[in-house]
């Protein structure tokens, strides 16, 4: 195994913090891994690693050499794909994360399209509304809706989802329709709680500038987007939503939009990277036709 292929290793079991995890997103035996590791550590003569049943961190050796690797990796990346990337296709396994529903309605359906462009990339794709670590998980690149608040990742901003409120035929006809956000207090909302943290959002809308917030009654509390509009549809609430989500919907009469006048601030969207360097073409291509996407699908 060359120095190179070794760095490739540690790079990846220092990101995992696991010999196992490492070896599954490498597609190599973790004996293999962990004897990578104890080469590394002899040709170099340092102890790189501190290794727990549990966990395995850098040691202050570690984390320099870490750095100094995602350096030489990178720049030797660069250099040999520096004369044939215009002749060649961009190739590999490329992980990605996305949110449920945008996952399900925007980019499964387009897949083909992209897959059939670029023929040698495999996609292992996860759907999840849960924010993921990238590091740990071997992901390249995650599509995140909201505001950011991790601040080790590198963002490629997408634009904005624009967000609409509605609320079911049947439950207007109980409550009456709510015409500014001072009739919300008359209202039942369906309550989002993050998947995350979970914080169940207020109602939101923007006036003269300014971001209002009110929380709101609500029999039933969701923390999937699913569910969220499944209750809506059953009558339960008003509820806040991006506009491509319930898009048919309107369309159909299933669902009908509320004080439109009166909206929350779009979402912003961004597509999340491990670290600046060391990105391959094929999250390049990849991040290019997410956005082009997006755009054309969802952006306003």
């Amino acid at each position: 195994m060359d120095r190179i292929d070794l760095f490739r290793i540690f790079i990846r079991v220092v990101e995992a913090a696991s010999f196992t995890r490492a070896a599954d997103t490498l597609g190599m035996p973790r004996s293999s891994v962990s004897a990578a590791v104890a080469q590394l550590e002899k040709r170099i003569g340092a102890r790189l690693l501190n290794r727990t049943t549990r966990r395995v961190s850098p040691t202050q050796d570690g984390a320099v050499f870490y750095e100094r690797c995602l350096r030489l990796v990178a720049d030797v990346e660069e250099s040999e794909g520096l004369f044939r990337q215009s002749a060649s296709k961009p190739s590999g396994k490329l992980r990605v994360d996305v949110p449920g529903r945008i996952g399900r309605l925007i980019l499964a359906p387009a897949l083909p399209a992209f897959l059939e462009d670029y023929p040698e990339i495999d996609l292992d794709l996860g759907v999840t509304d849960r924010a993921i670590d990238l590091v740990e998980g071997g992901v390249d690149c995650v599509l995140r809706v909201g505001p950011l608040t991790d601040s080790t990742l590198v963002a490629r901003p997408l634009g904005s989802l624009a967000l609409v409120n509605v609320a079911s035929p049947a439950y207007l006809a109980r409550h009456g329709m709510p015409r500014t956000p001072d009739d919300l207090r008359d209202h039942l909302a369906v309550n989002y709680a993050s998947p995350s943290t979970g914080r169940v959002e207020p109602w939101e809308w923007m006036e003269e500038g300014a971001l209002r917030a009110l929380p709101m009654r609500g029999r039933v509390t969701v923390n999937g987007a699913e569910a969220y509009i499944a209750c809506c549809l059953a009558g339960l609430g008003l509820i806040q939503i991006p506009a491509y989500d319930v898009r048919g919907h309107l369309d159909a009469g299933e669902l009908v939009e509320v004080m439109p006048d009166h909206l929350a601030e779009p979402l912003p969207m961004a597509l999340l990277y491990p670290h600046r360097r060391h990105r391959s073409r094929r999250v390049q291509v990849f991040a290019d036709w997410l956005e082009v996407l997006l755009t054309r699908q969802l952006v306003r």
